[in-house]
């Protein structure tokens, strides 16, 4: 086992050094957010989705475009709005007169990076349309099925304060996103980087770092990382404490409606070994299970009116988890 492990250590340094020149390259052109890129690039290695929380400005386009540049990938921004369809996703059959039969037009979504921007301005049908895309990597144009481009990652987009005319996303939909993540404002000494920058003109070359067949290797070699079954017992404790809080003496009653569901504790143990490789480590540790525990659960822990009414958010839930569940 030991000979093993160090095997995957070493594999896991070289793909850390990979990974850590690819968030170099991006670092160029974004200021700051340097927490988000590295949870983006987790979700990138474990194959998982990302919903992002953020006012606009925040530089969100910017920030997944460069990412796609650095790794030589398509990108395409779809603006949600409420006269979306389906089809203006997916795409759809266009009779061709002059040939005399149907050809498929392909939509927005046959690419490597779709930065779906806000959502929840659009209706559940084109929701559900994409969140089809996103579960089985493949879509169906009037009955005929096409398989997406690999690697396939989705981010959308939510502002947290415009409510009005937006359609809440359902719970379970949200359970398919691996991470939220939530994009604060820049520090002081950064705004004034990111003034400098925009108020010239300044342009960046983004070097091309890695391919669309480097990051299908990195994803296969994530699996291989090593989860011991103590760290397995560990994230099965912190989901479970969603649910039932009194079994670990945490004070929590009337304030969660629902738990985290099952796919809580796979994204944990998937995103934690995408941790632990990008800390160059071929085995988990609690520290990388608690480093992505806020972004994997915040999403699905329900609270009770009564919670919300107290301030109370997911993030405290959470903080107060993991201070109580015993890391092995």
């Amino acid at each position: 086992m030991d000979k093993e492990i160090q095997q995957l250590n070493l594999l896991a340094e070289e793909n850390s050094e990979k990974l850590d020149a690819v968030l170099n390259e991006i670092k160029k052109v974004i200021v700051g957010q340097d927490d988000v890129l590295k949870k983006l690039l987790i979700s990138l290695i474990s194959d998982g989705h990302v919903l992002l929380e953020g006012v606009p400005g925040l530089a969100k386009t910017l920030m997944i475009k460069t990412l796609s540049e650095t790794l030589n990938l398509s990108f395409c921004r779809i603006q949600f709005t409420p006269d979306l369809l389906p089809a203006d996703i997916v795409g759809t059959k266009i009779y061709d007169h002059n040939e005399g039969k149907f050809y498929t037009q392909k939509g927005p979504i046959f690419h490597n990076f779709i930065l779906a921007d806000e959502i929840n301005r659009a209706p559940p049908k084109v929701q559900s349309a994409l969140l089809e895309a996103m579960q089985e990597k493949q879509v169906s144009i009037h009955g005929e099925t096409f398989k997406l481009d690999k690697p396939f990652l989705v981010l959308a987009t939510q502002n947290p304060i415009e409510t009005e005319g937006t359609y809440k996303l359902p719970e379970a939909q949200i359970d398919r996103f691996a991470f939220k993540l939530l994009i604060d404002y820049p520090k002081k000494d950064e705004e004034k980087i990111i003034i400098r920058r925009n108020a010239g003109e300044i342009k960046f070359n983004i070097k091309n770092i890695l391919n669309a067949p480097d990051i299908l290797k990195i994803q296969e070699f994530n699996h291989k990382i090593y989860a011991d079954e103590k760290i397995e017992e560990y994230v099965v404790s912190i989901v479970d404490a969603t649910r039932n809080p009194k079994n670990y003496g945490l004070e929590l009653q009337g304030m969660i409606e629902y738990g985290a569901s099952p796919r809580a504790s796979i994204w944990l143990i998937i995103t934690g070994k995408a941790n632990a490789l990008m800390n160059g480590r071929g085995y988990v540790i609690p520290e990388d299970i608690k480093e992505v525990a806020h972004e994997v659960l915040r999403h699905r822990i329900i609270l009770t009116y009564e919670a919300e009414a107290e301030e109370i958010t997911p993030d405290k839930i959470i903080d107060e988890i993991l201070a109580r569940v015993r890391a092995p």
